[in-house]
């Protein structure tokens, strides 16, 4: 993996052992955005006769994803990253696949997961399915505009910035910065007051005070880590949304730079 978090195919290959039976990947990171090479990955996984399953919460119905091209023989996907309903969730299984119940009990979903089916998940997480995949190619095109026009202000107008995530193959609604000499909750919490909405890594781990592991995985080291900012488009945004947020994100690394002694220190020695 790279400074951008993305796999090297050769890589993976070189790391495939004789007793290596499953290959799974994110289609696209959560928190940097990177979007995987799954074409790559799959044909590897079909050359040498593995399993591959990816994990395509972040990336279903936003970008193209063809389970036949890309050799993919289990893909998971959840609703609510598509506007659907929380608490539901599919799992593509290619047919000729045998995987062990994962609950026990009734014979529900081919006797892999017993359990009363959340119907009304179900049929939402369908309609959302349904109207992603309408308009995922407008939507893409308007999101990644938006996406860009943020990220080329952002490292233009704000020094010392970093941009997380590959550059090009990245989700169209999604941007990660590394301020310097910025900590990361000061600035979500200055961000909150002026009604803007972002985190500093994954929801998954919004409760803990540590720098992103993912950060730390790509190489970043631990105080530029703990100034990420993660900010999520979509087609809702506008333009005007994300001039404002520009405006006040300038505001406020400046703000806490100034109150940060290492940024003082760092000045001077310019």
């Amino acid at each position: 993996m790279d400074e951008n978090g993305l796999i090297d195919p050769e890589e993976l290959r070189a790391a495939i052992r004789p007793d290596t039976i499953l290959i799974s990947v994110m289609a696209a990171n959560n928190e940097i955005g990177t979007i995987e090479p799954l074409r790559e990955i799959g044909e590897i996984a079909k050359e040498k006769g593995i399993l591959f399953h990816t994990d395509a919460v972040q990336a279903f119905g936003h970008i193209p994803i063809d389970v036949e091209e890309m050799h993919i023989d289990m893909l998971s996907a959840s609703a609510h990253k598509l506007g659907g309903p929380k608490g539901i969730g599919l799992m593509y299984i290619r047919k000729g696949v045998k995987i062990r119940s994962f609950i026990h009990g009734g014979a529900q979903e081919r006797q892999r997961r017993a359990g009363t089916h959340n119907v009304p998940g179900i049929v939402g997480f369908g309609k959302a399915m349904e109207l992603a995949l309408e308009n995922m190619e407008e939507r893409s095109k308007y999101e990644t505009q938006l996406r860009d026009h943020l990220i080329d202000r952002v490292l233009a107008e704000i020094p010392y910035t970093k941009l997380n995530g590959d550059r090009t193959k990245r989700l169209p609604n999604n941007a990660n910065f590394s301020f310097r000499f910025i900590e990361g909750e000061s600035l979500l919490i200055l961000l909150d007051q002026n009604g803007i909405c972002a985190s500093s890594g994954s929801a998954c781990t919004s409760g803990s005070l540590d720098p992103s592991h993912v950060l730390l995985a790509i190489g970043l080291p631990h105080e530029i880590a703990h100034g990420s900012l993660r900010l999520t488009l979509s087609e809702k945004t506008t333009k005007e949304e994300i001039d404002f947020t520009i405006e006040k994100l300038k505001e406020i690394v400046t703000r806490l730079r100034n109150m940060s002694p290492l940024y003082e220190d760092f000045v001077k020695k310019q």
